[in-house]
């Protein structure tokens, strides 16, 4: 990406994300309120995520598992997961739980579309050939948020949720977001945003190449492991993607 490509992409980021955070504000305090309101603990969620060049970055998202949740659990959510609260799961549903990253963006840390930034423990395992992802800012949104937007129902499936998230999906969502960094363009992000607008009210896809190999690398792990409980890891709280 050029000089001025990365400045038209930053200006075109301002350009929505700046009305989009005025617009959505007094929606985010209302979530916000209602968040502490039906369960102990501050409304948002802060976590350190790497972002470009591999650098730290605060993410912010409203708070939808329990306060206790690092402590109590695995690392990362699958479906089901007790300690997602009952207005969380709305929230994870219709992915309002990111609107505070519009902040991100506003204060570039983020891009509307780009790779999701990840958690430094998974990182330390990322691939080599994975390295163009931190060639540029993080994104709230992108093919690979698209295809794998029911994460956890996939996650759900495996006896061991960290290590299928690990070894079965972080690879393939990363050959996508690489996919993404390379077609990277104004119009490639205002498709994906249109994109990902429509999947807000369709939902998640039903079938899509990537997931059946999802699946697929989920149950020859679940096979190999010779069908052992989930696996109790005790983690950062993640939440979700």
């Amino acid at each position: 990406m050029t000089r001025l490509d990365a400045a038209l992409k930053r200006a075109f980021d301002l350009a929505l994300a700046v009305p989009a955070l005025v617009v959505s504000g007094p929606a985010i305090l209302a979530l916000g309120a209602a968040v502490r309101a039906t369960s102990p603990g501050p409304a948002f969620f802060v976590q350190k995520r790497l972002g470009r060049g591999k650098l730290p970055i605060s993410l912010y998202k409203l708070r939808t598992m329990r306060n206790d949740a690092p402590g109590i659990g695995p690392a990362v959510t699958a479906a089901g997961d007790p300690r997602v609260t009952t207005l969380g799961r709305m929230l994870r549903a219709t992915k309002l739980d990111e609107l505070p990253q519009l902040w991100n963006v506003v204060r570039g840390d983020m891009s509307l579309v780009g790779p999701r930034p990840e958690v430094e423990r998974y990182v330390a395992r990322y691939r080599p050939e994975w390295a163009a992802l931190f060639s540029v800012r993080p994104g709230i949104t992108d093919a690979a948020s698209l295809v794998f937007r029911d994460e956890e129902a996939l996650l759900a499936e495996a006896p061991d949720r960290e290590r299928a998230y690990v070894e079965a999906i972080v690879p393939i969502k990363a050959r996508l977001a690489l996919e993404g960094v390379a077609r990277q363009s104004l119009l490639h992000d205002l498709g994906v945003l249109v994109r990902t607008a429509a999947s807000v009210l369709t939902g998640p896809p039903v079938d899509h190449p990537a997931l059946a190999e999802a699946r697929r690398a989920i149950a020859a792990l679940g096979s190999r492991s010779n069908g052992a409980g989930p696996t109790a890891t005790v983690g950062a709280g993640r939440e979700s993607a």
